[in-house]
């Protein structure tokens, strides 16, 4: 069977697509703690993958936040999830699977870059999330509670992925290395 055309960057890019369509506001409780959870999970692994693969301290220190802040909160969603009744899923999405394969591949700064890109991206998505959760009237109190605990902490990574992203080197022509 002969090799997929596509090069990491097309692939990367195909995601991004698919990623970046309007966000569905949580339909229920079920969803939220689906799509919370998924994407808590994939933020810890690409963050365990950049303290493996990161040379740069900021981008090493930061990683090690977004491990221990999205552990505690998917600790925090898993006990509110087994108390309402809610199943709670043990894995990364399939598209994040993916993103977290194109990240394997990078190295150096190209890695740092590649990863710091993830992050910003993968929060304005959750804040959207736990946005429309808090916003929800089929929410109920618990979980719309912890939707409102926890969208400060998402933007305060959010913050924290920009001015890191800013910080990273530039080329000479004022370009963020890839």
């Amino acid at each position: 069977m002969p090799a997929l055309p596509y090069k990491p960057s097309l692939l990367a890019l195909i995601l991004a697509f698919m990623m970046s369509g309007p966000t569905q506001a949580a339909t229920s409780d079920s969803t939220f703690v689906n799509e919370a959870a998924t994407a808590a999970i994939a933020e810890i692994q690409s963050s365990q993958l950049a303290l493996e693969k990161s040379g740069n301290p900021q981008v090493k220190a930061f990683a090690q936040r977004m491990i221990d802040d999205h552990d505690k909160a998917n600790r925090e969603l898993f006990d509110l999830a087994k108390d309402n009744g809610f199943d709670v899923p043990d894995e990364a999405t399939l598209a994040a699977k993916a993103d977290r394969m194109m990240l394997q591949v990078q190295d150096g700064a190209s890695f740092d870059a590649a990863y710091v890109r993830h992050q910003v991206d993968a929060h304005e998505h959750a804040i959207r999330l736990f946005e429309a959760h808090e916003e929800s009237a089929t929410a109920t109190e618990p979980l719309r509670m912890y939707a409102h605990q926890t969208l400060p902490v998402l933007k305060h990574h959010l913050e924290a992925a920009m001015q890191l992203q800013k910080a990273l080197p530039i080329d000479d022509n004022g370009a963020r290395k890839p």
